[in-house]
């Protein structure tokens, strides 16, 4: 993104001057806990978001996908550039990255869990957003419902306990926004599930799976993502707690490029 994004080297430069201390060991924790900051540890499948075997799409998914200019591709159909100014990634135009790309496909994969008693909040570093997970039993919005609410480019989740996994389900998504950079679709009425486990005391997995009748003849089963948490003492080393409360904002906007653009900007 040019300029807008410089500060994305600071935040790196940052995190790889402080040492890496060791994870904690102790097994004694509380499967249902998943406070702290998670950072991407694993992520199969390169760029994509469920991985490389995409289900066949119906003919209206089809239509819509190759309307797509990614900067790459291995679907010979597509015309591809990596030239910012002819591909027609979203993210090009200062638009959110949205769900569920920000989880794989970031330069700062890093977030936040804070859980209280109705809702668990998740604060994406990724232009410090929030995403909300309803826990209070509330259903998830469909139909009339949905449409009067209209889209959203991280969607609207209610969630609920299946043993130790927090299961997520979002609908409402912006059908703008692409599933990944190479070019994925998805629909506004497609529902995304998340199955949250965490597996030991500093190790989170993640595994997502797209319903989207309208552009997937069948449901995309997504791979394992796997976070690690990070140490509270690696996080306060420079005097704040949790990335979200303020290293950089790492937010693309319009105002940003015509700041930094005009004659003697920075």
């Amino acid at each position: 993104m040019g300029r807008a994004a410089t500060g994305i080297p600071i935040v790196m430069a940052i995190w790889a001057l402080s040492s890496t201390p060791a994870l904690g060991q102790d097994e004694d924790f509380d499967p249902r806990d998943l406070s702290g900051v998670w950072v991407l540890a694993f992520s199969p499948g390169g760029p994509f978001a469920f991985g490389e075997d995409r289900p066949p799409l119906t003919s209206e998914g089809d239509a819509r996908y190759l309307q797509n200019i990614p900067t790459a591709s291995n679907d010979p159909r597509l015309r591809t550039s990596d030239d910012p100014s002819e591909s027609n990634d979203p993210t090009y135009a200062c638009n959110p990255i949205g769900f569920p790309r920000t989880l794989h496909d970031s330069v700062i994969r890093v977030f936040e869990i804070v859980q209280l008693e109705d809702r668990v909040l998740q604060l994406l570093q990724r232009r410090r957003t929030l995403r909300e997970f309803w826990l209070d039993g509330r259903a998830l919005p469909s139909g009339e419902n949905l449409d009067n609410i209209g889209p959203s480019w991280f969607g609207h989740s209610v969630a609920q306990w299946e043993g130790n996994e927090l299961v997520v389900n979002t609908v409402g998504l912006d059908d703008r926004a692409w599933l990944d950079p190479m070019g994925n679709v998805k629909s506004f009425t497609a529902r995304i599930e998340e199955r949250i486990r965490r597996i030991d005391a500093d190790t989170l997995e993640i595994r997502m799976t797209l319903h989207d009748p309208a552009y997937y003849t069948t449901a995309w089963e997504g791979r394992v993502l796997t976070f690690t948490r990070e140490p509270a003492d690696r996080l306060t080393h420079f005097g704040w707690y949790g990335i979200y409360s303020g290293v950089a904002d790492l937010m693309c906007a319009p105002l940003n490029f015509i700041e930094l653009r005009r004659e003697g900007g920075y």
